[in-house]
């Protein structure tokens, strides 16, 4: 009864903090909104503590009560407590709440901050809903409901018409990845009678790997990851995501929505492991998706930009340790990246909020004189994501390469490729944004000042997190991997040749040197560009040629979904609404006119004249007598 308290307790303070912010936006004291939604996100961050540390380790089930029943198919609303739910619970709450605090000191002087803090505690109960839910409807509850939010959150500033085409367009793209996962919903009820992760994955043990269902349903659930966790071809919206406020665009990239494709998956690892095809087609999306992205973070301009392109690059590493099956290792670059991506996202915040809103690193320069903890925090962002030792995306990182390296050696090569994309394009916004002279304005130098206590804060708290991070599965088996390795005792047993390759020592060392000598490398090539020769990316209207125009303009991939699918759909309406106005309303129309003119005529029949009528009657009986004697049937 207490887990079932408290599992009720970790969305519902969130949605509390929600109604009453929302509710009352308009009436609710300024210096109150803050810490009413800051203190509905700890709760829910104390709460899911609590249930971490009493966790026995045996999954726990709590039932609020039933939902739906539809002939033999029973939906209980449901929350499931398990390894993989609580550390989401912790990474969700955890890095929300402090973004919640940061949002404090970032938005206060907004005229809608009631509503951007009602909103940000709405995206966290859907996101909680979505990570606890003991079954995939559910899941889909909370897929939408953050959907939903980030619709709501990125065409926040809705005086914007391009703030809100970006909202539309993260709400349409991902619509048709929603389509996908909910087609695999339906599909596991036709195969399996049911929608509890329980019952699922207990039944699927028994099917033959690469089951044609299984492999049509794991196709349309990753249809669904691709959606949510921005990945070819469903990936444009993210980027344009940047239109939100920089506390949303933390939310969105770091620990929540994008990780809901990850989380998607590592739950249904049995399914997964059943189909090996499935899993090629993962990891040739994936590799292509962190591939493309982190070229074309080479020569962004847009601070925000490059953390987004990276963040899409960065899912792709995840859903390519997924490809091998190394869920764990997986999940633990989701950990680490929820740390160092919402660090740089906030530091990028409070570059932002010096700069009087000023976006383009080619306008920045010499920042670190002027807000000297934001970029200390920025660096150990930084050299995290890059990949060097002893900083948690290290860790992370080579430890899903070291598993691609035994599954498929050019896929490993390609990653390391990508890897060194993302130490270079990371270290050129670092040393472009805090080193050099200022190449802004003289009013942007005066307005230059540190952040706040309540920005500064979570930097501090993200920072240590990016530093330390590592620890929680150090080489060689660590904790991580031990605490989550109950969750795939099912496609162990289903494909135990999955999880039998183990690397040994000579080979890892070697990995992992080279994987920090390509980081290094990279940083230093930044460096010998940015600030030996101290160049600065060409300005907006430079004419670019060749590549660089083609990586500069992000492979023209929107200008190609705007000819090839956009134009011919709103071709396609413009005609369905022509034939519906010229043909089908014209049908309708004519036939009321016919009525209308024919009434016209015999109305004038009814003209009052008994004289009139007497003729009428006379004419009739007339006819009826010359048709009944003299007319031959």
């Amino acid at each position: 009864m207490q887990t079932d308290l408290l599992c009720s307790l970790i969305p519902l303070f969130p949605l509390i903090g929600f109604a009453i912010n929302g509710l009352g936006f308009r009436k609710v004291p300024a210096s109150l909104v803050g810490p009413i939604s800051s203190a509905a996100a700890l709760a829910s961050f104390a709460v899911s503590l609590m249930l971490f540390s009493g966790f026995s380790g045996q999954p726990v089930k709590a039932t609020l009560f039933d939902w739906i029943s539809v002939g033999s198919l029973h939906i209980n609303f449901s929350f499931q407590i398990d390894q993989l739910s609580l550390l989401m619970l912790l990474i969700v709450t955890g890095v929300g709440s402090l973004i919640h605090i940061y949002s404090i000191g970032y938005m206060k002087h907004d005229e809608g901050f009631g509503k951007f803090m009602a909103f940000l505690n709405l995206f966290l109960f859907f996101m909680l809903l979505l990570v606890t839910g003991s079954n995939y409807v559910i899941m889909f509850i909370g897929w939408e409901g953050v959907g939903l939010c980030s619709y709501l959150l990125i065409g926040f500033w809705n005086k914007n018409v391009n703030y809100n085409n970006a909202a539309r367009k993260a709400f349409v793209m991902n619509r048709i990845g929603d389509l996908g996962f909910l087609l695999g919903i339906f599909l596991l009820i036709t195969t399996f009678g049911s929608v509890e992760y329980t019952d699922i994955f207990e039944q699927a043990t028994r099917f033959a790997v690469g089951d044609k269902m299984i492999l049509a349903i794991t196709l349309l659930l990753f249809v669904g990851a691709m959606g949510k966790s921005a990945q070819i071809p469903l990936y444009t919206w993210l980027p344009d995501a940047m239109a939100g406020p920089t506390p949303v665009s933390a939310l969105i990239h770091a620990a929540t929505m994008v990780t809901a494709g990850i989380y998607m998956i590592v739950r249904s690892n049995v399914l997964y492991t059943l189909s090996p095809v499935t899993l090629e087609v993962i990891g040739v999306i994936a590799i292509a998706t962190a591939i493309l992205a982190a070229s074309i973070g080479l020569l962004q301009n847009d601070i925000k930009k490059v953390l987004a392109y990276s963040t899409v690059s960065q899912l792709g590493y995840m859903f390519l340790g997924l490809s091998v099956a190394a869920y764990s290792s997986g999940m633990f670059h989701v950990i680490t990246h929820a740390f160092f991506k919402a660090l740089l996202f906030l530091g990028a915040g409070s570059v932002i909020h010096a700069m009087s809103d000023e976006q383009d690193i080619r306008n920045m320069g010499g920042l670190r004189k002027h807000l000297p903890l934001t970029f200390i925090t920025f660096l150990l962002g930084t050299i995290a994501i890059a990949g060097i030792p002893p900083f948690a995306g290290f860790f992370s990182k080579d430890e899903i390469l070291a598993h691609v390296f035994l599954h498929n050696k050019a896929l490993w090569g390609l990653g390391l490729v990508g890897s060194a994309m993302t130490s270079f394009y990371m270290f050129r916004l670092l040393f472009l944004t805090f080193f050099g002279e200022f190449r802004g304005t003289e009013a942007q130098r005066h307005h230059l000042h540190e952040s706040p206590a309540t920005m500064t804060l979570p930097l501090i708290v993200l920072a240590v997190l990016s530093v330390a991070g590592g620890l929680l599965n150090l080489p060689g088996g660590g904790w991580l991997s031990h605490f989550m390795e109950p969750l795939f005792a099912g496609s162990a047993q289903v494909s135990p040749e999955a999880f039998g390759h183990e690397i040994d020592h000579s080979t890892e060392y070697m990995l992992m040197g080279i994987s920090t000598a390509v980081a290094i490398g990279s940083a230093i090539a930044a460096y010998v560009v940015y600030i030996s020769r101290h160049a600065v990316p060409a300005p907006e209207s430079a004419e670019r040629s060749g590549i660089a125009k083609l990586v500069y303009n992000k492979y023209f991939v929107d200008e190609l979904y705007e000819i090839a699918i956009v134009r011919p759909i709103r071709a396609l309406g413009d005609a369905l609404y022509n034939f519906g106005e010229f043909i089908i309303d014209g049908i309708v129309n004519g036939v009321a006119w016919i009525v209308r003119a024919a009434s016209a005529q015999l109305r004038l029949l009814q003209s009052g004249s008994i004289g009139f009528y007497v003729f009428a009657m006379v004419f009739s009986i007339a006819v009826i007598v010359i048709v009944r004697f003299f007319v031959r049937f």
